[in-house]
């Protein structure tokens, strides 16, 4: 089986070792993966911004980036929810103020094609034990595009779950919203901030050692918070999780 991993730009700039934990867990599942030079950024920033027509270009750029591939896989469910919901929304609003309907098409095409990582994992290859090996104490934040968005549900705990050495602890509020929410946290970075300091106040009483997340976007807010109260939980990505082994643990 191949796939196209989409990256995306946060992951890209800022957390590549997500991008090769996603590369080296997937080969280790027998997956070949593709990376088509072409991606950048989905657009979300603009669109969740209200410049639509300025995240029109980045709809095509990236349907044509990852034409031709059956499985495009991201680590992120809110640039995934970008392409599946509202990709296809753009290309509808294009399409009804008469400039053709060559976006619908392209956003309509892609959108089927595009999983989350843990998406793919357990609907796709049908695994939940990848053979990760993590012996420290982990609590989850489910980021609201992913719960929300996506209904990705009990998918990223039911992976942890499965790692061997890893004590998986449930985090108080789990649901609630880390406070991040892209451009939110720049229009409203009070309100922003307190939720979030909200957040890691009920991960750092669990008593874990990681606070684990599919989105990294939310893990950089989540991160900046706890490193200014000192706190010693870390941040990690799923995806580093499950790329460690005893063999090749995580650095």
């Amino acid at each position: 089986m191949r796939a196209a991993l989409f990256v995306t730009c946060v992951n890209d700039a800022l957390y590549p070792r997500t991008g090769i934990a996603v590369v080296r867990l997937l080969e280790r599942l027998g997956v070949t993966v593709d990376f088509p030079a072409a991606q950048t950024c989905c657009g979300q920033p603009q669109y969740n911004t209200g410049y639509r027509h300025e995240a029109e270009p980045l709809v095509r750029r990236t349907a044509e980036a990852f034409a031709g591939h059956p499985y495009v896989v991201t680590p992120s469910g809110s640039c995934a929810a970008m392409v599946r919901e509202h990709y296809p929304r753009i290309g509808r609003r294009a399409a009804a103020e008469g400039r053709g309907g060559e976006l619908a098409a392209l956003a309509q095409e892609l959108a089927p094609r595009v999983y989350e990582l843990t998406e793919f994992l357990i609907d796709v290859l049908g695994v939940i034990d990848v053979g990760a090996y993590f012996p420290h104490t982990v609590t989850y934040h489910p980021s609201c595009h992913g719960l929300r968005g996506l209904g990705l549900g009990d998918r990223p705990r039911r992976l942890l779950a499965a790692v061997k050495g890893l004590e998986l602890v449930e985090l108080p509020g789990a649901e609630e919203c880390c406070g991040f929410g892209g451009t939110f946290a720049v229009k409203n970075p009070d309100v922003s901030a307190a939720m979030g300091t909200d957040k890691t106040a009920a991960a750092a009483a669990t008593g874990a050692q990681v606070l684990c997340g599919a989105d990294n976007s939310c893990l950089a807010h989540l991160d900046g918070l706890l490193r200014r109260a000192r706190s010693p939980l870390r941040t990690l990505h799923l995806a580093e999780i499950l790329a460690a082994t005893e063999e090749e643990p995580l650095s």
